[in-house]
């Protein structure tokens, strides 16, 4: 085994951290007998040798030896090796092929590039070996085989066939689940056989007996064919989902053990199997994440099959529902009252791996999360949950997850339990950033929050422990604290000194005139380096006295040529907020509009139309900007909508925003926490600016 390994010069190749002459090691740990050294040399092979996706050296000259692995049934765990091969070679690169061509060999982008090529034309050589494992006589193995077979064999009609063949005596369900998405998978990688191999899934998805197979086939025709996906697909499906509960229920699903190992891998495993354990049919989730995938734009149909999900008997499938709530309502505007209220009754289930699904979701969906809020305070009013051993943290986390949602959607209800919170050790800094949303009722907060701050030692992390005190403070205009955040500007440490002084300013300006006392504070500071420390200190001033003799010079200064971006934007902002009272400083904004950064010119075109009430020269920069970046689009939103009836040439671009489907910040690669409240903060304001368009035309 491993013929020719010690022949390789390994020292001289390389992966991801440095000189690969720990590759033969990590082989030879793939053959051993013990399951914990297989696991973590595989490891070791995913961290280094094929770390993040990427194809080394050392990655190319292990393809041999892999492909001899996979080969050998004395070796276990094969379908690992089945599995690690599959992304080496893997990566799609049909799109890329003329530009690999042209890349000049001394590009550093080249040899990454042709790493992958090469990787997979060397699997594809040897991807004979995959044809056999489909009938292994190890599950892991056969579950694997389909996928590398579809993605790397250079024969696809050939492989479609065996895979339709091998489908009718295969016993296995995931098994046969695996089967179905890699016909899928052959009919997206080749138009030439797609017609037939969607006809063929179309039959299975009504002929086949096992309703897991049937839905199987649904999914990967609706992903191979979404604009031909049927009409009756919600009760299609819905159907299924309660065929495979009752039969799954009758057959619980076999666990298997293994041995933990402290590898990425290993904690994986366990928190798949944690997520799967208890579960008849888990792999039903993957199946419908496809079908919601293909469904897409389709919201209506899949708000009706989340819905029929959350109604179900089967707590896995209301879980299921959540997460894939989740990505449904990140990325598309609809209607999901009904959702998040069914989201919110699972709030009392027994199982804590639901209640734990439901919590991190309305934790996201601030205002959204309105429906859920008597479900969240009754969840909040029966004290923490025995958990019981292994079954994941819920606790007291749990509870700071709902009361937080709670707080986001702004109901009244949670000031009581922050104020419980705020006398706590320790308390989530995200529940301090919350209270801004809750309006008057929040302001019986500030005495806590201020003996809280009093409380924060001067030290290095001062900033950290002190900046949410100080939003909080301002949020709740807890103008009482002033000694306290007093002292936290004047004692701040060298560490992060500008970010303390600022946190703090902005706090004094919450204050507006209760902050009389820091007013010598404010003056010293309007001289600061710093850009965001000085003009932050202009905002608490002119807040604190309505004073524009001092504070218009301080910020003008920062509108100068050359001043860096940051600084220009951060002036701006603060003559927007000053308003008429800033019309002087019009000559020093204007030459803003022509930057060319794009947020210098939004936030000068803002700060030009709050000071001078004149949006001739605002409206067509703020327009070409909102189709230029569409992350700019809730402050361009908030100044159109206080410009009324003179953003009317904006009519149809607010018009357009309203009645798209897809969130205007949702991306593919990820979401922030605040995504979904910033989506519905521009719907927000877009319909305000749109009224009062309106009725300045008549």
């Amino acid at each position: 085994m491993l013929t020719g390994i010690e022949e390789v010069d390994w020292a001289s190749l390389g992966h991801a951290y440095g000189p690969a002459d720990d590759v033969p090691e990590l082989l030879r740990g793939l053959a051993s007998a013990d399951p914990a050294e297989r696991e973590t040399a595989l490891d070791g092979m995913y961290g280094a040798v094929h770390h993040q996706g990427d194809v080394y050296d050392s990655t190319l000259a292990c393809i041999p030896f892999l492909l001899e692995l996979v080969a050998d049934p004395a070796v276990q765990d094969r379908g690992c090796i089945v599995e690690l091969l599959t992304s080496i070679g893997g990566i799609e690169l049909d799109d890329d092929d003329e530009e690999l061509d042209a890349l000049d060999s001394d590009d550093e982008e080249f040899i990454p590039a042709a790493n992958y090529a090469m990787a997979a034309a060397a699997i594809a050589a040897g991807a004979d070996v995959f044809l056999g494992l489909v009938s292994d006589p190890d599950p892991e193995v056969r579950l694997a085989a389909p996928c590398a077979l579809a993605s790397l064999h250079p024969e696809p009609a050939r492989v479609l066939t065996l895979l339709r063949e091998r489908l009718t005596v295969e016993r296995d369900t995931e098994v046969r689940l695996a089967l179905v998405a890699a016909v899928g998978r052959i009919a997206l990688r080749h138009a030439s056989l797609r017609t037939e191999t969607v006809d063929w899934l179309g039959w299975l998805a009504r002929a086949a007996h096992d309703p897991g197979l049937r839905l199987a086939a649904l999914a990967q025709r609706a992903r191979c064919a979404p604009a031909d996906i049927p009409d009756d697909v919600v009760p299609w499906v819905t159907g299924l989902l309660e065929e495979i509960r009752t039969s799954a229920n009758r057959q619980p699903a076999p666990g298997t053990e293994r041995a933990a190992t402290p590898t990425l891998i290993g904690q994986v495993r366990e928190l798949l199997e944690e997520h799967a354990a208890g579960r008849p049919a888990p792999w039903t989730e993957e199946l419908l994440r496809t079908l919601h995938a293909a469904l897409d734009d389709r919201v209506d149909d899949r708000i009706a099959l989340i819905l029929a999900q959350l109604r179900s008997p089967d707590w896995g499938q209301r879980s299921d529902a959540i997460w894939l709530c989740g990505g449904l309502i990140r990325v598309w505007r609809g209607r999901y009252e009904e959702v998040v209220r069914l989201v919110g009754a699972q709030l009392q289930d027994p199982e804590p791996r639901l209640r734990e699904a439901a919590t991190s979701l309305l934790e996201r969906l601030f205002e959204l999360g309105a429906p859920a809020a008597d479900a969240l305070a009754a969840r909040l009013a029966t004290g923490p949950v025995a958990i019981p051993s292994g079954q994941g943290l819920v606790g007291r986390s749990g509870r700071d997850g709902a009361l937080l949602a709670l707080a986001r959607a702004g109901d009244s209800r949670a000031v009581p339990l922050l104020a419980r919170a705020l006398e706590e050790p320790e308390v989530r800094r995200e529940l301090l950033y919350a209270m801004d949303g809750l309006g008057p009722s929040a302001a019986m907060l500030a005495p806590l929050l201020r003996r809280r701050l009093a409380e924060v030692e001067l030290d290095e992390r001062l900033y950290d422990r002190a900046a949410p005190l100080l939003y909080a403070l301002g949020a709740v205009r807890g103008g009482q604290a002033v000694p306290e955040v007093l002292r936290v500007l004047r004692g701040a440490p060298a560490n992060r000194r500008d970010w303390v002084r600022e946190a703090a300013l902005r706090t004094l300006a919450a204050f507006g005139p209760a902050a009389g006392e820091a007013v010598p504070d404010m003056r010293e500071l309007l001289g600061a380096e710093s850009a965001a420390v000085a003009t932050a200190a202009a905002r608490a001033l002119w807040a604190a006295e309505g004073d524009r003799g001092d504070v218009l010079p301080a910020l003008e200064r920062w509108l100068r040529p050359g001043t860096p971006v940051g600084d220009w934007c951060a002036a701006a902002q603060a003559l927007g907020e000053i308003g008429p009272a800033a019309a002087g400083a019009v000559p020093v904004l204007r030459p803003g509009l022509l930057s060319r950064d794009l947020w210098v010119r939004v936030r000068t075109a803002a700060a030009l139309w709050r000071v001078s009430g004149d949006a001739s020269d605002s409206l067509p920069v703020l327009l070409a900007a909102w189709e230029e970046n569409r992350h700019a689009r809730v402050d361009i939103a908030e100044c159109l909508a206080e410009m009324g009836p003179a953003a009317s040439g904006a009519q149809l671009v607010v018009l357009t925003e309203l009645t798209r489907r897809r969130r205007h910040n949702a991306r593919e690669d990820g979401s922030g926490s605040h995504d979904i409240h910033l989506d519905e903060k521009l719907l927000t304001l877009c319909r305000a600016a749109l009224a009062r368009m309106e009725r300045g035309a008549f």
